[in-house]
């Protein structure tokens, strides 16, 4: 039996804020604060004081005063092989595919490049707080075994599938209908629920499958109702007119993934920027999530994420960093960016609210609450430790610092993978452990 009890400033929480609610309902913050981990999962949290007296007092205290203790942060929605793609410039959405992250992702039938780029991404994860993601591999069955390899031996919380994609990309990149069935099938029987990993079903977006295809994605579906589905919506304006002549037929966009089946509570819709209002009635009903991904909206200029209308229409939401579309892989720039698109629409977004979408709302986000995202006894047990003085900048500015909402925007706006003091996944330190 492994045990371990931290120690320092505690907040997790219970259900999202509300903006302008100050009442603790919704998370519990402890200012000397206890976090009792046994075997990997949450076993109790209470004042440091009380579990030393109790439960923790033979058990090894690692004292990370005075920083914050925080549920690790839950990215949902990044591609790990396009680690090198951040950063390339272009105009829009359909040239950056073609120029960049196509020529890309074909390196990843070459031997030995998937296992080195899973390697350098999950560094970067932990490096940055993360401790779960729904992430996109390639087309190659070998992108999702050097994926899965590695997470596994980290012993990390990943959702992750294989794209699908038969048209519309470079021959290197495509699949058939039937050998993206085939291989992804394969994939689910061998990585679905080993260890930590769960699988999802991963037609890329509407643009690079045929109907056949995504006939057969619904198929999956049917098959394995468990699993999540991941892909793309509505995050261009040239992607949804390609749409609209790729199936004619369709009502709108939204309405291809609807016919096939793939819409559900388990459905990750990236982007969903520009949508109709018959869109949002359907992602509404089918209890579809609706992804948050500001820094790649911005730096390919795809549009302002609409939050507000969306949850006016109760429409699931969660937040996301879309590496490499997206320019960091840390969740505190990413709440940072997500602050202003919402801003410059006239919308709030609190910061106890942001900490709370990349944690516990995003683990609802991935039907995983109560699993991860929270300190609920028996969860699993992955922290990231946050230090509000990790620069000089600010250290200059926690010296007017009062209140723990003005510490977590202050993290939010100026934090990065600098501010990430540790990092324990199932209760182990991880990030002390990168070379």
């Amino acid at each position: 039996m492994t045990e371990i009890l931290l120690r320092g400033r505690v907040l997790t929480f219970h259900d999202e804020p509300l903006e302008g609610e100050a009442s603790t309902d919704t998370y519990a913050y402890i200012e000397d604060g206890g976090l009792l981990i046994r075997n990997g999962k949450i076993v109790a949290l209470d004042d440091y004081s009380a579990l030393r007296a109790g439960e923790g007092r033979n058990v090894e205290v690692v004292d990370h005063h005075p920083h914050l203790i925080v549920p690790g942060f839950i990215d949902c929605h990044i591609h790990y092989p396009q680690m090198q793609v951040i950063g390339s410039y272009a105009g829009a959405l359909l040239e950056w595919l073609d120029k960049y992250t196509f020529v890309e992702e074909q390196k990843f039938a070459n031997q030995g490049h998937p296992e080195r780029i899973a390697s350098a991404f999950f560094d970067e994860l932990i490096r940055h707080g993360t401790t779960t993601a729904a992430a996109y591999c390639s087309v190659h069955k070998a992108s999702v075994q050097a994926f899965f390899t590695e997470a596994h031996k980290r012993n990390m919380r990943m959702v992750a599938g294989k794209v699908m994609m038969d048209r519309n990309a470079p021959s290197g990149l495509l699949d058939t209908p039937q050998s993206g069935y085939d291989e992804t099938k394969a994939l689910i029987n061998e990585w679905h629920g080993k260890g930590r990993q769960l699988y999802a079903i991963t037609p890329r977006f509407a643009p690079t499958s045929t109907p056949e295809q995504l006939e057969m994605s619904g198929g999956l579906v049917r098959e394995f109702p468990q699993l999540h589905v991941q892909t793309h919506l509505c995050e261009n304006m040239a992607e949804i007119a390609f749409v609209a002549e790729l199936f004619p037929w369709s009502r709108d966009y939204t309405n291809v993934y609807e016919h096939y089946g793939l819409l559900g509570p388990k459905t990750l819709l990236g982007h969903c920027i520009h949508l109709t209002d018959a869109e949002i009635g359907a992602i509404a009903n089918s209890k579809s999530v609706a992804v948050f991904c500001p820094t790649s909206n911005l730096f390919i200029g795809s549009g302002l994420f609409d939050l507000g209308r969306l949850k006016k229409s109760n429409v699931r939401n969660a937040l996301a960093t879309d590496v490499g579309g997206g320019t960091s892989y840390s969740m505190l720039r990413t709440m940072d960016e997500g602050y202003k698109i919402l801003n410059i629409q006239g919308q709030r977004y609190h910061p106890l609210r942001s900490f709370y979408q990349a944690t516990l709302g995003n683990a609802r986000a991935l039907s995983l609450d109560g699993v991860i995202g929270s300190f609920k006894p028996g969860a699993e047990a992955d922290c990231v430790v946050l230090d509000a003085r990790a620069t000089s900048a600010m250290r200059v500015r926690m010296e007017t610092i009062e209140t723990l909402v003005e510490e977590l925007m202050l993290l939010q706006t100026m934090g990065d993978d600098r501010s990430v003091a540790e990092v324990y996944v199932t209760g182990k330190a991880s990030k002390s452990t990168l070379t």
